[in-house]
Formats: C-alpha cells, sequence, structure tokens
C-alpha cells in the first residue's frame, strides 16, 4: 500500500482512517464515557452503526455478519462493565475461530492501576479467549496496532482480536500516515501444504475399500466448499461434517452422511466406526464428535489437514499430518487425482456404499407424531417453505441440534451457530448481524425458550433498524437438553429446569414493535410460517412444542460414537 502524505490527526480520527482501509462499512456497539471521542469521530464518517441494547449482543452481531459476509466483524464498546459484557461473545467467537475486531475503551493511561471508575484490565481478562489483545499507550502506535489487530483476525486460524483503546489515546493529536500491511516475522502461517504429504493421502484414498471425508468449519472458513465438493465427488468418498461444518458440502448430495457425533445421524457415526480411511479437514477432533476417543474410527487410518499445527495430534492420533490451508490443499489433492475413472471407483466403493445405505435405511433420522407439535415437524416445514435456502442461525440446546438435524444445508454461510462454547443467546443477535451483511438474505433464528431470553432484548435492535429477522421458538417451557440428561442420567429429577414462567412471547414481540404469531396445534404451524416468513417485519413465532421430546441419536457421554441411544 502506498504511503499517503502525512496528516495531523486526533486517535479517534485514525482510528476511522484504519477502519475506512479495512473496508469495515458496519460496526455493532453501545456508547459509553470512555469511547465518546471515538463515536464523535464516527459520526462524521459514512461506515454504519448498529446500536444494540448489551454489549454481549455486539459481538454476536459481529460475529453472525463475519460468518455471514465472510469478513471481519467489528464492535465497539465503552470500558468497564461495557468491556466485561463482551467476553462471553469474544470467548464464543474464539472458539469457532470467527475473525471479529473488538474496540473497547479504557480510562486515560496515567489512571491505569488506578482502580479508576469503570477500569477493568480487559486485556488481562480476555487473554486466554483472543487470538491477540493489545493496550494502546501511544498514540503514535494506534494506526499500526489497528492494522496489525485486523491482519492477525483473518490470517492463519482466524479468531477475535482486542484492541483496548484509552480515553486520552483517542483525544491525541498525532502525524498520521497510512501504514504498511503487517508482515510479522515472527508470526508466519503455514498456507501451502507438503506436497509428499499431499501424495500420501492419494496413495491412501487409492488403496482405501471404505473411506470417509469429515469436514469442519475450517473448510468454511478457508472458502474452500467448491474445492471439497469436487474432490469428494471426483474419488466417490462420503462425506461426514462437524456442525461447525454443516454447508461445507451439499447437504442435498447423495455422499452426504449427515452430521457427525453425540446427535449426528446413525449412518453418519456408523461409517466413521467402520472406516478404514478418515480424512478430516479442517476440524478439531472436539470431544462432541469423538465420544470416547480410543474407539474413535478405530479401524482408520486418519489424515489431518488443518492450518493450525497446534490442532493436529492434539486430542486423536493420526497417521498423515497435513499443515496448511483446507482450500489450497483440496485444489492441489484434486490437480492430483486428476481425471479419475469414475466407474471403477464407484464398483470399487459397491459395497461401502451398500452399507451406509442400508443405515440410512434401517435407522433414519424419524420421530412419532403426536397431537401435540413435535419440534422436527416444526423444522421440517421450515425447510421445506424455504427450500433450504435461508440463513439459520440457532440458539444453543436441543434447538440447536433439530435445526442441524432436520435442516439441510447446500451452501456455507447459512448455518450460524455457536459451537464450540455453546453460548446461549448467540441465535437473535447472530441472526441481526447476518442480516446487515444480507440484506436481502431470509435470515431465521431458531430458538428454545430458554435460550432466547438470554439476548431478547436485541429485538428492539432489530425492530429500530427494520431488519427482518424471523425467530422460530421451540417452546417447551423447559431448559430442553438440560432436562432431556436428567430424564436419562438422572432418574427424571427435574432440578430446575422447568421455564414455566417464561413470558408470552407474542405480546413481548408486539410490545418491542414486532409482530407475535403462535401456534399450539400441529394444524397452525404451517400457515403461522408463512404468515410469519413473509412478513417484511421482525417476527417471533411461537410453537408450544411437545414438552419432554428428546433429540435423539444420542451418543451418551464416555460412550464410543457407534453406541447411540436411537428411542
Amino acid at each position: 500500500m502506498e504511503k499517503m502524505e502525512n496528516r495531523t490527526l486526533t486517535g479517534a480520527q485514525i482510528l476511522m482512517e484504519i477502519l475506512k482501509s479495512e473496508g469495515v462499512d458496519t460496526i455493532f456497539g453501545y456508547p459509553g464515557g470512555a469511547v465518546i471521542d471515538i463515536y464523535d469521530a464516527l459520526s462524521k464518517t459514512d461506515i454504519r452503526h448498529i446500536l444494540v441494547r448489551h454489549e454481549q449482543g455486539a459481538v454476536h452481531a459481529a460475529d453472525g455478519y463475519s460468518r455471514a459476509s465472510g469478513r471481519v466483524g467489528v464492535c465497539l464498546v465503552t470500558s468497564g462493565p461495557g468491556a466485561t459484557n463482551t467476553v462471553t461473545g469474544i470467548a464464543s467467537a474464539f472458539m469457532d475461530s470467527i475473525p471479529v475486531v473488538v474496540l473497547t475503551g479504557q480510562v486515560p493511561t496515567h489512571l491505569i492501576g488506578n482502580d479508576a471508575f469503570q477500569e477493568v484490565d480487559i486485556v488481562g481478562i480476555t487473554r486466554s479467549c483472543t487470538k491477540h489483545n493489545y493496550l494502546v499507550t501511544k498514540a503514535e502506535d494506534l494506526a499500526g496496532t489497528l492494522k496489525e489487530a485486523f491482519y492477525l483476525a483473518r490470517s492463519g486460524r482466524p479468531g477475535p482480536v482486542l484492541v483496548d483503546i484509552p480515553k486520552d489515546i483517542a483525544r491525541t493529536m498525532v502525524q498520521f500516515t497510512m501504514p504498511e500491511e503487517s508482515n510479522l516475522k515472527s508470526y508466519r502461517p503455514t498456507y501451502n501444504p507438503n506436497i509428499k504429504q499431499l501424495q500420501k493421502i492419494i496413495s491412501l484414498i487409492e488403496e482405501s475399500e471404505k473411506p470417509v471425508i469429515f469436514a469442519g468449519g475450517g473448510v468454511i472458513l478457508s472458502k474452500g466448499s467448491k474445492e471439497l465438493t469436487e474432490f469428494a465427488r471426483k474419488t466417490k468418498i462420503p462425506v461426514t461434517a462437524s456442525l461447525m461444518g454443516l454447508g461445507a458440502f451439499p447437504g442435498s448430495d447423495p455422499l452426504w452422511l449427515g452430521m457427525i457425533g453425540m446427535h449426528g445421524t446413525f449412518r453418519a457415526n456408523m461409517s466413521v466406526g467402520a472406516c478404514d480411511l478418515l480424512i478430516a479437514i479442517g476440524v478439531r477432533f472436539d470431544d462432541r464428535v469423538t465420544g470416547k476417543t480410543d474407539s474413535f474410527a478405530p479401524n482408520a487410518k486418519i489424515v489431518h489437514i488443518d492450518i493450525d499445527p497446534t490442532s493436529i495430534r492434539k486430542n486423536i492420533p493420526v497417521s498423515v499430518p497435513v499443515v496448511g490451508d483446507c482450500r489450497i490443499a483440496l485444489d492441489q489433492l484434486n490437480q492430483m487425482t486428476g481425471k479419475a475413472d469414475s466407474g471403477n471407483i464407484t464398483k470399487k466403493r459397491q459395497k461401502w456404499f451398500n452399507q451406509i445405505n442400508r443405515w440410512k435405511i434401517t435407522k433414519p433420522l424419524s420421530y412419532k407424531q403426536k397431537e401435540t407439535i413435535m419440534p422436527q415437524y416444526v423444522i421440517e416445514n421450515l425447510f421445506n417453505m424455504t427450500k433450504g435456502k435461508a440463513i439459520v442461525t440457532t440458539e444453543v440446546g436441543q434447538n440447536q441440534m433439530w435445526a442441524a438435524q432436520y435442516y439441510h444445508f447446500d451452501k456455507p454461510g447459512h448455518f450460524i451457530t455457536s459451537g464450540g462454547l455453546g453460548c446461549m443467546g448467540f441465535g437473535l443477535p447472530a441472526a441481526i448481524g447476518a442480516q446487515v451483511a444480507c440484506p436481502g438474505e431470509l435470515v431465521v433464528d431458531i430458538a428454545g425458550d430458554g435460550s432466547i431470553q438470554m439476548n431478547i432484548q436485541e429485538l428492539a435492535t432489530a425492530v429500530q433498524y427494520s431488519l427482518p429477522v424471523k425467530v422460530v421458538i421451540l417452546n417447551n417451557r423447559y431448559l430442553g437438553m438440560v432436562r432431556q440428561w436428567q430424564e436419562l442420567f438422572y432418574d427424571k429429577r427435574y432440578s430446575y429446569t422447568c421455564m414455566d414462567h417464561s413470558p408470552d412471547f407474542v405480546k413481548l414481540a408486539e410490545a418491542y414493535g414486532a409482530v407475535g404469531l403462535r401456534a399450539t396445534k400441529p394444524e397452525e404451524v404451517v400457515p403461522v410460517l408463512k404468515k410469519g416468513l413473509n412478513s417484511d417485519k421482525t417476527v417471533i413465532m411461537d410453537f408450544h412444542v411437545e414438552r419432554e421430546e428428546n433429540v435423539y441419536p444420542m451418543v451418551p457421554a464416555g460412550a464410543p460414537l457407534t453406541e447411540m441411544l436411537l428411542v
């Protein structure tokens, strides 16, 4: 980047210059005294600001914006409680490797360490849940620090980066020259994989009779979904995915096995248990995926491709480790595979396909229809009515798992959920972020009556900015997933999981200026969905579902992946 002519600017003005140079068009935030100068500078730009109602919502919204757009999300909050309120959102973004830059205000530098009003050591607090963080102590360092923050957030394995800006730094006038692009000698992510390791993968594929591809969120983050799809179809290898990897491979493709893990499909879990080659791409081998680790893929040689070398062999031993960008690795594998003889490959795989098909037919995802509304029925109808084209965010719990099981994703960036942290209250603000990023798309938050109340105040944000987010509440008047565990493993001792005193969500929606709809009978589900989805306003749809319905399949904690509870 060419250097611009020197100018004298305040720290707040410098921040605006860096944001514009990074292509930032939207900030999610909440003002306060420590950032009042930054907000004043922001008002003089054309950067859009979305005023949230809680700082946790700001980070989740920036997170949802990032996942839906593929760009770095940005949020801005004040010092003290403003900063501490971001921690849950930062931790969620960190666990899921989402590029977010969090800008926090801080007390003036001469008051740091004096227990000043609204002072906290946010750098110390977030050290374990950020990719990196900074306290700016010199106005001259601000521009370079901000450029570095954006570079770190989006490069290598992405993640949240926090920049703490004292109030006096935002006010100080200094000479400003646009910094060069960041080039950190101590930070050199490996993008290009070792060609010899890729050749080993090709050899293993040629030898294999029962291979499986296991895709994770890293495929989506690397923008490698197209290459993954080409690779799977060319080699005729069935594909499963983690919760974070849903959408990396088309859910309508015949090679699709469904999600793997604690609430994965029977065919996906059994296929991994029986495969002789597992090609894992952009995954962490989370405990919710592997079950009992020493029984995970016991007959398989395991390949692990990931840009983060610390993830490889961290949880599962592997035969062929490959450090590199998932998209680049897949592209090179496709070139090395060449024009495969699909007829011979299909013939070689036929017994394997037949076995997978038997698992699919004998133990499909299913539920028994009752006189009450079944939550799976709501998701199935939502999928059919939207033709799978909606951007779906979720809260956390049973609603999240039913969404993963019964809504089928053909595109990356269309399933947005808090995977690693499992953060209740994520879905609504994330949906707001996704809707801001994709104004022409249908955005639906699938929620539970417990989770939605964690950040219900963000309805005001959606209404204020005329964001037509749709919220589908699977209302069972329980903290459903915890209740399910209490039923199955604690003799139905429902200790403090009953939510009988939840609000009237229809009246609550109307109080916020949104549309509120309710269904209490199965025959009301389709009309309510149709009316809600066709509205151009923010809508809450409250579905009173079967109270004690469980999510199946389910792998009990500590059990092998292939030992599932099915009813």
